[in-house]
């Protein structure tokens, strides 16, 4: 080459990859420059390194500002990648030449500041600009018009570019002519299109990343290199390869663009996070039917090796276009077949001729993705998308985790995890798995530990979805049930979390303690405090205790304080099985029953029917706290309180009746008291509406009391059928919510009970009627017959 060849790809494309090697085995070039982070090229010798496993990614983080990042992945089948992997095999210099991280995060930090100083509509709602480069797919970004390769795939007759690029570059790897036809296709789409692809924003930053990779060319050509390839996104092909475009112009626009620091360092990626779903801007469709393609089709089987480089040489696949079709059937087989689903071999040929079908009926060389899931939802699923789901899931995107070398730079945050990690045997893998520990057992607690400090960073590795006992006669909960799914960007989230500590334990207790300071109320502190104990950071416990302590002494809010206690009483009840200290949460936990227990009655005065039905579902969970903390003196001192509600006429009567029954649920009351304070509240002159209230307090959604108390079910049904019609009307609604939340069982025992009794009839307690009198009955019989005017 007498001059530099620009080898336009598209991010993370088998044919594209496949294209470069071919390419660069053909051209020997002697200097490889990649569109990619120029602060990254210390780790370019990394790549080749054993324990480095695609997929892979760059990440350059602020130094001072962690929270602004952009990620580079690569694949094994990214074309960046393979370019990459064949220079340090063959000893050729390769650096990346892309805008430094350290201009275009200051540029976005920048822009960050000015958007919260401006004064903006508030209904204005454009989103910040992701500081990450534009897609360098030749598709337009998301959100945009027009795609730009829609009018080369309408030419081809395709219905839109991404099916043409597949099928004309990816699927296929054509060697270096095929960059000279996508050359003169950008070419001729930027001229077309002119400024329409994106906005001015991302105009400006395209024209000082494209300045700045036209200035390391032209610095790669005065070092005296000859045969340079330039690796590029394909939009920018054309913009890098311009005459018109002068060094001092691109000199000038670049001038004085913004600095700050930048480290930048090697991650473990996701092929789930390379799909276009996963908001990546350069994202793919099938990253996991990519790989197999990179694998199975054409010269390149793999990442080229040294020895076959240095060789000059690229091995033979032999397997050929039909076998990609048939292995990517028989790993759908597989699939299948390991969640029990009917499979056979004869479903795998009929399926793989009805794919060669639909390429030949669509004039295509070869079958491709979509000819293949066409093919597999007709034949194998039956056209049961259901099915089908899983199958892109597992094939289509896969869970596959990259690796990175142990001696990649690293903050000792990161670096103390992963020792964790390995020490207790919790490897992060991208697929959902579940974890049952036993937290009798030491390993299993400390993994508990673990999990529990890393969400005090909010790093969601792991998520309790359910804690068992191991026998109804245990007191504690020994087992935690975790479901865990490793994300990429929690290793960003550790480098921004280092700022509270270099070990995991210091920065969970950091963390704490600045959330208990910023702590709004009572209910959060007690959450955090169960949070700490479950991590085991007896630093921060007592941090948060003490914070709890003085907000409980400077609150009067009784809602505030009957929140803060199902936490509490959950950390006292239930932290003996961890081996945490009980006494400091029992002194705060006992300390706040009785101030809520003093304020309670006060608190439930002249309520509005949305306030109490608020405060119902905190005294119904306060009750529960207070059983489990089983304290006669504090136990006591709540019953206290709820006579005094009982007994107020003030207070709202659904609180009324709750009250009534949760004294008779704790045998404070027997049912005769109940049914005296029932029958105050149910009595005919009351008003309909606050006997309807009272009764959806007492009964408190739960039918046990009117199946097995003869005395209340009477009182009730007698209450009931006593309305008159005004009053049943407006009661009836209420009525309705109160009985409308037993489940089926319960409302079909209710109308078995009724239907026992005569209809219409008002019931009355026959354990105290005299005997029946007839002579007296008979008494005003001949009065009657006068009133109603019948004969004597």
């Amino acid at each position: 080459m007498s001059k530099p060849y620009y080898f336009g790809i598209r991010h993370h494309g088998p044919g594209s990859a496949r294209s470069v090697v071919r390419a660069f085995t053909a051209l020997k070039p002697d200097y490889v420059l990649i569109e990619g982070p120029p602060e990254a090229d210390a780790l370019l010798h990394l790549a080749t390194h054993t324990e480095m496993q695609p997929p892979v990614a760059l990440l350059g983080y602020g130094t001072d500002d962690a929270s602004l990042a952009v990620y580079y992945p690569f694949a094994v089948f990214s074309p960046e990648w393979q370019a990459i992997q064949w220079a340090l095999a063959n000893t050729i210099p390769v650096r990346f030449i892309d805008l430094p991280l350290s201009h275009s995060m200051a540029i976005e930090k920048a822009k960050i500041e000015e958007k919260i100083e401006s004064t903006l509509a508030a209904d204005e709602t454009e989103s910040d600009e992701d500081i990450a480069p534009p897609s360098d797919n030749p598709e337009v970004d998301t959100g945009l018009n027009q795609d730009p390769l829609n009018w080369l795939a309408q030419a081809a007759g395709h219905s839109d570019g991404e099916s043409w690029w597949n099928q004309m570059v990816e699927e296929r790897g054509d060697g270096e002519q095929l960059f000279i036809a996508i050359a003169e296709a950008m070419q001729n789409v930027r001229a077309d299109l002119g400024g329409e692809r994106h906005n001015q924003a991302d105009i400006d930053r395209e024209n000082l990343r494209e300045a700045h990779m036209r200035q390391c060319v032209r610095e790669a050509v005065k070092q005296g290199f000859t045969r340079i390839a330039v690796v590029c996104g394909a939009w920018h092909t054309p913009a890098l390869d311009d005459a018109a475009a002068t060094a001092k112009a691109d000199a000038a626009l670049l001038k004085g663009l913004p600095k700050i620091k930048v480290q930048c360092t090697w991650v473990p990626w996701t092929y789930r996070h390379l799909t276009r779903a996963s908001g990546y801007g350069a994202g793919i469709r099938a990253p996991g039917w990519y790989e197999h393609v990179w694998h199975s089709t054409g010269d390149v089987g793999g990442s080229v090796s040294g020895s076959e480089v240095s060789a000059n040489k690229i091995s033979a696949n032999e397997t050929n276009t039909h076998n990609r079709t048939v292995g990517w059937l028989a790993r759908v087989a597989r699939l299948m077949r390991e969640r029990d689903l009917d499979c056979s071999s004869a479903h795998i040929i009929e399926a793989a001729r009805l794919a060669d079908s639909l390429a030949a009926m669509r004039e295509r060389a070869m079958p491709g993705v979509d000819e293949l899931r066409e093919a597999c939802r007709t034949v194998l699923t039956m056209g049961d998308d259901a099915a089908l789901q899983f199958i892109d899931d597992a094939l289509m995107v896969g869970d596959r985790l990259g690796t990175v070398p142990a001696d990649v730079p690293t903050v000792p945050l990161q670096r103390d995890v992963e020792a964790q990690q390995k020490r207790l045997r919790l490897k992060p893998e991208a697929a959902q798995r579940t974890l049952d520990l036993d937290l009798r057992q030491a390993n299993d607690l400390e993994r508990s530990h673990l999990l529990h400090r890393l969400n005090i960073l909010n790093i969601d590795w792991g998520v309790v979805t359910r804690t068992g006992r191991t026998s109804k006669s245990s007191s504690g909960t020994f087992h935690e049930v975790w479901t865990l799914q490793w994300e990429p960007a929690f290793l960003l989230q550790l480098i921004e979390a280092s700022v509270w500590g270099q070990t995991l334990e210091y920065a969970a207790c950091g963390k704490a303690n600045d959330i208990a300071l910023k702590a709004g109320h009572l209910k959060a502190l007690s959450i955090l405090l169960d949070q700490v104990l479950l991590a085991d950071l007896p630093t921060a416990v007592n941090a948060v205790t003490q914070a709890i302590q003085q907000r409980a002494a400077l609150t009067g809010d009784i809602i505030e304080m009957l929140a803060a206690l199902p936490p509490l009483a959950n950390v006292f009840r239930y932290g003996s099985v961890r081996k945490t200290e009980s006494s400091t949460v029992a002194s705060v936990l006992d300390s706040l029953i009785t101030r809520a227990a003093i304020g309670l009655a006060l608190a439930c005065q002249s309520m509005d029917d949305d306030a109490a039905a608020n405060m119902r579902q905190h005294i119904l969970a306060a009750d529960s706290a207070i059983k489990l903390r089983d304290n006669a003196d504090k136990t006591n001192a709540w019953q206290t309180a709820l006579k005094q509600i009982a007994a107020s006429s003030s207070a709202h009567e659904l609180l009324q009746g709750l009250a009534c029954r949760s004294l008779l649920d704790s045998a404070i009351w027997t049912s005769d008291d109940a049914a005296v304070c029932l029958s105050l509240h149910l009595s005919p002159g009351s008003d309909a509406k606050k006997s309807a209230d009272w009764l959806d307090g007492f009964i408190n959604r739960n039918a046990v009391v009117l199946l097995h108390d003869d005395k209340i079910w009477t009182l009730i049904n007698n209450w009931l059928t006593g309305l008159n019609q005004e009053h049943f009307i407006r009661a009836l609604p209420l009525i309705r919510r109160t009985f409308g939340v037993y489940s089926k069982g319960e409302r079909r025992d209710l109308s078995q009970r009724a239907s026992r009794n005569t209809a219409g009839a008002i019931i009355t307690d026959t354990s105290k009627t005299s005997a029946w009198d007839s002579e007296r009955a008979a008494l005003p019989v001949s009065l009657l017959r006068q009133l109603l005017g019948l004969s004597p």
